[in-house]
């Protein structure tokens, strides 16, 4: 049996904010480990022979970063399909089960979240295996973890009769949402209900077929959205009328909660979704005290807390049970306890028209990055780092002028019709509505400082003439 993963990295992450936001959430963040969320979902499945190589579901804004990181772990992926708005899980899968059963009739979707931690590999390919057992005989299986407290943050699985074939395999019985304190208690004392993973296998004609029974519209707009998709560079863009067209809803409520083949495998895999400031506490190492650190941290009569810095020196003092996380831009300090407010925090700075809930004050780009350094009236600082052979667009801005003075590295610098190669200490001028273009020819990352002046500094003034990674 050939086993294609599907990871689905969509998602804002915005309970782990002020670290995850829009623009980066956290399953491009290295927010466990040194590597990112991604990077450890994809590398989990390397060296199974029944596993083939990934399909990726993500965002049209994260797709170099996406790409960029995959490369860094050497991953090539079957494809990264874009989705050209968020529409929720069911029609993400259902596009990728159109994209693969074009490449396999008979291709098995292995349907992961990029953002999970899953501390037991070999458990859970075991479980895989168990699960790959029910698929051949028509089911659609979800993975309930075994629970090892009454969480009331998860949703739950009820198993009911055990099934024929595959080793502590269950029927499912229903799909319970998150309850209170007291009945998920009640739960687990039952021994009989799993939390829900949202991590799934299936054959991709079996999920369709469901699919187009309970919900036709979200199959028929998905199988125009893949058929009317066209390639861009390495990434196949859903076609986006017909993919707006489809109605938003999970999994869950679209298929496997109506479906008569839902079935559970339990598996205990060392599973946490990292949902919450409080989940990543649980799943990190903790010193004598409880506490989980990083960063330039000072502690002092402190337990029970995570506090992270990630831009200067950060001292907590006489706490408990806290959750304290330093960005260049904003500070959250809340109770262990709370941390399912924080989402009420990201709410507010969409209400207050801000952004520090869309990006950090570093910004990735896939010529490199920029970093905001000092801001004022009519005038904008910034740090930008241009990767090797990396070109930004032939562009030209109505209301700002750009000074550039490189720190290290070589520039070629487009400026109307003069090109010229820049070295370090050495600057050139970019006046208002001037046609130019920023490229790094050399093998080292290139740093420059740009100063933008003028009356409007927003990134929206530019217009693009040529640009080699086909942005518009």
């Amino acid at each position: 049996m050939k086993i294609y993963p599907v990871i689905l990295s969509g998602g804002a992450g915005t309970r782990l904010w002020p670290l995850s936001r829009a623009a980066l959430p956290k399953q491009l963040l290295p927010v466990v480990a040194d590597k990112t969320m991604l990077q450890d979902t994809a590398l989990r499945l390397n060296g199974r022979a029944e596993l083939m190589q990934p399909l990726i579901v993500c965002g049209n804004e994260h797709r170099f970063l996406v790409a960029e990181q995959l490369r860094e772990i050497n991953v090539k992926p079957l494809g990264i399909l874009l989705e050209p708005e968020g529409r929720n899980t069911a029609p993400a899968v259902a596009a990728a089960a159109h994209y693969l059963k074009a490449v396999d009739a008979d291709a098995v979707m292995l349907v992961l979240p990029a953002d999970h931690v899953i501390s037991d590999t070999e458990a859970f390919y075991e479980a895989i295996m168990r699960a790959a057992e029910l698929v051949e005989h028509g089911s659609l299986a979800t993975f309930g973890i075994v629970p090892t407290a009454p969480e009331t943050g998860y949703g739950y699985i009820k198993s009911g009769e055990p099934l024929p074939v595959g080793d502590n395999c269950f029927k499912v019985d229903r799909f319970v949402e998150k309850p209170d304190r007291a009945t998920a208690e009640g739960f687990v004392a039952a021994g009989n209900y799993f939390w829900n993973s949202g991590m799934f296998l299936f054959r991709a004609e079996s999920y369709l077929k469901e699919l187009q029974q309970f919900q036709p519209a979200i199959a028929s707009a998905t199988f125009d959205a893949v058929s009317k998709g066209y390639r861009d560079l390495d990434f196949c863009r859903l076609n986006e009328e017909a993919f707006a067209a489809s109605p938003s809803d999970s999994i869950d409520y679209a298929v496997m909660e109506h479906t008569r083949h839902a079935v559970v495998v339990p598996a205990a895999i060392g599973w946490n979704d990292v949902g919450s400031w409080s989940a990543l506490w649980e799943v990190q190492q903790h010193d004598e005290n409880g506490n989980v650190s990083r960063g330039d941290v000072y502690l002092d009569g402190v337990s029970n807390s995570l506090v992270r810095a990630e831009s200067r020196c950060v001292a907590v003092v006489g706490l408990d049970n806290v959750v304290v996380v330093e960005t260049n831009d904003a500070v959250l300090v809340v109770h262990k306890d709370q941390v399912q407010r924080v989402k009420q925090v990201v709410d507010h700075l969409k209400c207050q028209d801000r952004t520090e809930h869309l990006h950090h004050t570093k910004v990735y780009r896939p010529w490199g990055c920029y970093e905001g350094i000092d801001i004022g009236d009519r005038f904008q600082v910034k740090r930008i780092t241009v990767n090797p052979g990396g070109k930004l667009s032939l562009q030209m801005h109505h209301h700002r002028a750009e000074h550039w003075i490189v720190v290290s590295g070589t520039a070629k610098v487009t400026c109307g019709d003069k090109v010229e190669l820049l070295t370090e200490n050495e600057s050139t001028y970019i006046p208002i509505g001037m046609n130019h273009r920023l490229e790094n020819p050399g093998k080292l990352p290139l740093h420059l400082i740009e100063v933008q002046s003028g009356s409007y500094l927003g990134e929206d003034d530019i217009v693009r003439f040529e640009d080699v990674y086909q942005r518009t």
